[in-house]
């Protein structure tokens, strides 16, 4: 699999498994603070999703203590 190929189509990388791992929480503990389902955030974490509203964001963002730029990195 090339770089490009381990992304999602849109050129875009969630670190979200990352994230999770460096603060020691689980898929389903940060879908019950954010109040997302499992199934959108792993669609989110496995870099298949479309697009996130900015509330989903914000409330990801704010759950793991990090920045837009540390969850959302470029993979072009």
């Amino acid at each position: 699999m090339t770089p490009a190929e381990d992304v999602g189509p849109f050129g875009v990388h969630c670190r979200l498994d990352e994230l999770l791992l460096a603060r020691g929480m689980t898929l389903t503990h940060l879908s019950e603070l954010v109040g997302v389902s499992v199934v959108n955030l792993s669609i989110l974490k496995n870099d298949r999703a479309r697009a996130i509203r900015y509330s989903t964001l914000s409330a990801i963002c704010r759950a793991l203590d990090c920045e837009i730029g540390e969850l959302l990195v470029r993979a072009d």
